[in-house]
């Protein structure tokens, strides 16, 4: 793991992958506000079962839905305008959330104006990943998607702070770090010499219209969306079955979502060297298998630790998952990453609204994991159908990788990368 680091220090611009992720840090604390404070939120306000898992679920849809024009507008007018733009726009619903939200409507708009900040996944992952050669892109974008840490923030933070300040204080402190943020990402990254042409709606469709692409989006709703849907409702989930104080059960998530967090670099990692698609069948049978068995409602000790081994999981899965896009969209790395960014969001959304709902039409938190679990599960039994037909449609050309930094080597091209990984299975 070293030697790997040591050789991404000296390739790329690591001052703006440490930016991508100090951006991407920040903006996923802010984007989960709701969940952490949901305890302190649904007291106050009265809210049933549905409506917390919609209060928490509203955030990651709006995050999804704005990560294909946040994208779009990164490639046109370059990632570190667009991440300035994006951070200074998130200022926006803290300061609503602080100074207006006593009622559900407001917390509603508030949750929907946060998903700027989760839309930061399209600008800081691509700002990141056009200053690293295709074989150092599972580490490389594992180590900026590992922002989704900011979670931890809000969750081992934010209760404390509502406890002692209230919840709608929260929103305000919360835009101190986004300041200090602003500043040191408009001192820190660059943007690569190395840029794509802006992405036009027939250049969408163009992608959507490729099976695999659907693909990509699948497995990412089940990975990502299971880690940030868990992370965005597990503080809630905790108190209502378990019966945890709301500080204590923000402490059980932030463990859980660390875990999560780290793993994602170690996902990228494995898939460089062991091939993304072996790792994502092993992860996806791991989390159903994990997942089912919570769906039982063990005791609160084999509950968090299945939980925290999921989340872990999932993290991996995430790494995985993007250490394949560019590989097989390397031209349209920009546009697949919106759109397979954007389902993860969607998954996000569903996962937490299911949740709620079936807690409050069942009396029970069981149904909801039990669909989760058999989703992975599914998504696992897809990858192993599919893959096999993936030598045939990502046939190589025999023509080398293009673009890149002078002294990269040679690389094989997409098609040729990917029926090396086909064969390994």
């Amino acid at each position: 793991m070293r030697r790997h680091l040591a050789t991404l220090l000296r390739e790329g611009d690591p001052r703006t992958l440490l930016a991508s992720f100090l951006y991407f840090d920040t903006s996923f604390m802010v984007w989960v506000l709701l969940g952490a404070l949901g305890n302190f939120i649904a007291d106050d306000l009265g809210l049933t079962g549905a409506q917390k898992g919609l209060m928490t679920a509203l955030p990651v849809l709006s995050g999804a839905m704005l990560r294909l024009p946040l994208g779009a507008a990164a490639d046109r007018f370059g990632g570190r305008r667009v991440g300035l733009f994006g951070l200074s726009l998130t200022l926006a619903p803290l300061a609503t959330g602080w100074l207006l939200a006593d009622r559900l409507t407001v917390v509603y708009v508030v949750g929907l104006l946060l998903g700027v900040a989760g839309a930061s996944f399209a600008v800081a992952l691509p700002l990141a990943s056009r200053w690293y050669p295709p074989e150092r892109q599972g580490l490389a974008l594992g180590i900026a998607g590992a922002g989704n840490s900011g979670t931890v923030l809000a969750s081992l933070f934010a209760p404390r702070l509502a406890e002692a300040f209230g919840w709608q204080a929260v929103f305000g402190l919360a835009m101190v770090p986004v300041a200090a943020t602003i500043a040191v990402f408009a001192l820190t990254a660059r943007d690569s010499p190395v840029q794509v042409a802006p992405p036009r709606l027939r250049d969408v469709a163009a992608v959507l219209r490729q099976a695999d692409a659907l693909w990509f989006c699948l497995f990412y709703g089940v990975t990502f969306g299971g880690f940030v849907g868990l992370a965005s409702y597990l503080a809630i989930f905790l108190r209502d079955q378990y019966g945890l104080s709301k500080v204590a059960a923000g402490d059980l998530t932030a463990a859980c979502v660390f875990a999560g967090s780290f793993a994602r670099p170690l996902g990228g990692l494995v898939a460089d060297r062991a091939g993304g698609i072996r790792a994502l069948l092993s992860l996806f049978t791991l989390v159903g298998a994990a997942i089912l068995a919570v769906s039982g409602m063990p005791p609160i000790g084999l509950s968090a630790a299945l939980l925290f081994g999921s989340m872990a999981l999932l993290g991996m899965g995430n790494g995985a998952v993007f250490q394949l896009v560019p590989q097989r969209f390397r031209r349209e790395i920009g546009v697949a990453t919106g759109l397979v960014g954007a389902a993860g969001g969607v998954g996000g959304f569903l996962l937490p609204f299911l949740l709620g709902f079936l807690q409050e039409l069942t009396g029970s938190y069981g149904p909801g994991f039990a669909l989760f679990a058999l989703a992975a599960l599914a998504a696992s039994r897809l990858l192993a159908t599919v893959q096999r037909g993936w030598r045939r449609t990502w046939a190589p050309d025999g023509s080398p990788a293009r673009g890149g930094r002078p002294g990269w080597r040679r690389l094989p091209t997409p098609g040729q990368a990917i029926a090396v990984e086909a064969d390994r299975q």
